[in-house]
Parts: C-alpha cells; sequence; structure tokens
C-alpha cells in the first residue's frame, strides 16, 4: 500500500507561516521531523511508481531529492529563516539542464510540474532551434488533448517581448521562441494531496508531461 501525507505536514508548514522564527522552530523541530518523513516516504513511493514510465527516475534518492527548508537569507531582503513549503525535485530544478518533474506542498498552494525551468542560455538557444525546426512534433505534443487538458499552455514567465536573436521574425513559432522556461503547472488542491490514491493519481498527471520532456531532452543528449 502506497504511502500517504499526513494531514499533520501542512498542519507544521501552517504553523511554521505563522511563527517562522529560529526559536519555534527549535521547539518543534520534532514535528518538522516527523513532516519531513513523511513526505520522503512519499516520494518514495511516488518515484517508484514513476519509474514505471521513466526509468530515469529509479535513480533519484527521495531524501535528496528534497530542498532544504532553511532559507537562503544572504542576498535577500525578506530574512525569514524558513521555507513554508517541501518542495522536491524529481530531476528538475532552477537552471536544470534536462526536462524533469517537480512537486511542491503547500497548504492551498500544492503543484506538480514539468520540463526545463530557467536554462542556461546555451541550452535555451539549442531548445529554441529545436521547437523550430520540429514544430510539428512539438505542437503535437503541447496540443495532444490528454495534456491541454491538464496543461492548457507553458508557463509564460520572463517571457520576451520580442523574437530572440538569431531567428526570423515571422517564425511560425515565435511566441514559443520568446519563452524562457518550457516548464507545465498543474495546480493540486489539498484534498487531492491527502488522497490514499494520490501517487497513483500524481503518477498519472506526471506521465502526461513525459513526452514533453523526451522532446526538450532530444537535442541536449
Amino acid at each position: 500500500m502506497p504511502s500517504t501525507l499526513s494531514p499533520e505536514v501542512f498542519e507544521f508548514l501552517k504553523n511554521l507561516t505563522r511563527n517562522n522564527s529560529r526559536e519555534w522552530f527549535t521547539e518543534n523541530k520534532h514535528w518538522y521531523t516527523e513532516s519531513q518523513q513523511n513526505v520522503i516516504s512519499f516520494l518514495e513511493d511516488l518515484i517508484r511508481e514513476m519509474s514505471g514510465f521513466d526509468e530515469e527516475l529509479a535513480k533519484i534518492d527521495a531524501k535528496k531529492s528534497l530542498f532544504r527548508i532553511y532559507r537562503d537569507t544572504g542576498f535577500s531582503k525578506d530574512k525569514i529563516p524558513y521555507k513554508t513549503n517541501f518542495g522536491a525535485s524529481l530531476g528538475m530544478g532552477k537552471g536544470s539542464q534536462k526536462g524533469g518533474y517537480y512537486l511542491h506542498l503547500e497548504p492551498g498552494k500544492s503543484f506538480i510540474a514539468g520540463g526545463i525551468y530557467m536554462p542556461e542560455s546555451s541550452v535555451l538557444k539549442e531548445l529554441r532551434k529545436e521547437i523550430s525546426l520540429y514544430a510539428e512534433d512539438f505542437l503535437a505534443v503541447i496540443n495532444d488533448k490528454e495534456f491541454k487538458k491538464y496543461f492548457p499552455e507553458l508557463d509564460q514567465e520572463d517571457k520576451l517581448k520580442k523574437i530572440p536573436q538569431g531567428f526570423e521574425k515571422d517564425d511560425p513559432m515565435a511566441e514559443y521562441l520568446k519563452l524562457k522556461n518550457f516548464i507545465v503547472v498543474y495546480g493540486l488542491k489539498d484534498e487531492e494531496v491527502f488522497a490514499k490514491n494520490a501517487v497513483k493519481n500524481l503518477t498519472g498527471t506526471f506521465k502526461l508531461m513525459k513526452p514533453l520532456n523526451d522532446f526538450l531532452n532530444a537535442p541536449l543528449l
């Protein structure tokens, strides 16, 4: 029977949001440790299930995939010491040079994502060239009926206003070439996160992202 997430995980995060201080965290370290362990167990089962459609995921260590809860406040005006979510990179992260998956657990703000987030400029150029050259294949992926149902559009964050250098202004894929990220996001309700069959359901949604990852990874292999 796959692990389920305990509502206590969100109770901890809600309380941490209200009491984001080192003193409170130290006093409630046991609550954090229990919540963290529950999330790791959930991730272990999720990774195992997802590796059924993407064998690369079998190499991922659930504990290592979980981002640290401690914030890096060195260059930030916001000095709050702790993140108020549990985030896990299943082959995807900021600056990642390969398509992967991501799970974000936060009360009222949970989501899953897939694709390549904030690639470095050389990788971004390769991805844009691939989309321009193989437009038909790319459109077949993102316009797939089931894919479109969950991911109506690619993430538009930091999208360029003009077509990037090196590409024709009248390129039919111009709007996609302006993107800086190639990711899709699906928001989760709290009840979806805590459902008994959450591992199976999330795996089904993550699986829909694989054709996008396969397309993005092709020029990077």
